[in-house]
């Protein structure tokens, strides 16, 4: 697996790295699906060891991904794999609990105990804030972001990290955190990253980054032949595009075209979607959801950026089916 320096934490991560979501399960908050249906545990165990083994180090996680039990998966690996080869990351600031918003310092605080806890550690590489919703009048993030950067003081998170679904709300807060790592939605569909500044403030801050659903959650791979109903649970019955039958007819279309150009590539899909987010990035990775062993197989062969006429072929080609 290919291997960047992720910014100024100066740690040597995959260039694909991996994103455990979907190990939590599937899951709800209140009335809305949260969660990945489908995955069993022995696939997520297999999965995190194949991916220790090809070395795909850096591991993603969440308090909230099954309300702890993706963070308890990982902790179970420390009989097999050494914690040190592992760049481990989580978030919170999506679990309310009793009290009036995400991110009120008492909360977190417990949710971040929790998650030592679950992921049977002393210190996690990087902790995020996982969203950039810190109420009307902001008034929840001057405790919000002292907390982060006193875990941090306290030895227990070694660098601190930034996320959202939107760019533009990350770089209303970035200056403010000085986050080490930022971790902001992108894929070659729904791509912000340069449009709304995030890419240069990571340049000239030396800043890593970390893209996350950049297979726009399995629509872009162009697999899906008719609308879908996903079980109870699973975040993507929320995605109406995934019932749209021009979408879906526009994505096999578009995976066609890309098995064409990469036909030399042995994962030519993934290759086109995911090889062209590193295209501009030398501080960063993409963050792929591995559910299974042949997953994680499949995500070693990746890493290597596209060159610039590959990387504006692809952005069209999905632009225009847009």
């Amino acid at each position: 697996m290919k291997k960047v320096i992720l910014g100024k934490t100066n740690e040597l991560v995959s260039r694909i790295s991996l994103g455990t979501w979907s190990y939590g399960g599937a899951n709800t908050t209140g009335e809305m699906a949260v969660g990945w249906a489908g995955q069993k545990d022995e696939d997520s165990r297999l999965a995190l060891q194949r991916a220790w083994e090809l070395g795909i180090n850096h591991w993603d996680t969440a308090d909230v991904y099954g309300d702890g039990h993706s963070e308890t998966i990982i902790g179970s690996m420390w009989k097999n794999i050494p914690r040190k080869d592992i760049f481990l990351a989580t978030k919170f600031g999506w679990s309310m609990g009793n009290y009036a918003h995400y991110y009120h310092p008492k909360h977190m605080r417990i949710q971040f105990e929790n998650s030592l806890k679950n992921l049977q550690t002393d210190t996690v590489d990087l902790l995020y804030l996982h969203h950039c919703n810190f109420g009307d009048s902001e008034e929840y993030f001057d405790d919000a972001n002292e907390l982060l950067h006193k875990l941090q003081e306290e030895g227990k998170v070694r660098f601190i990290g930034l996320s959202d679904w939107s760019s533009k709300k990350i770089m209303k807060f970035i200056d403010r955190v000085n986050p080490d790592v930022v971790q902001p939605y992108r894929n070659v569909m729904d791509d912000g990253y340069a449009s709304s500044g995030l890419k240069k403030w990571i340049e000239k801050n030396n800043a890593g980054v970390c893209f996350f659903s950049p297979l726009k959650h399995g629509l872009l791979t162009g697999k899906y032949h008719a609308p879908v109903t996903f079980p109870d649970g699973d975040f993507r019955s929320n995605i109406p595009d995934f019932q749209r039958w021009d979408v879906l007819n526009a994505m096999r279309d578009n995976k066609k075209n890309v098995e064409i150009r990469f036909q030399g590539h042995p994962q030519p899909v993934l290759h086109g979607l995911l090889d062209s987010l590193l295209t501009d990035v030398s501080t960063g990775c993409v963050l792929l959801g591995q559910r299974n062993v042949q997953q994680v197989e499949a995500a070693s062969s990746l890493g290597n950026p596209l060159n610039k006429k590959d990387y504006d072929w692809i952005k069209s080609n999905y632009l225009i089916r847009r």
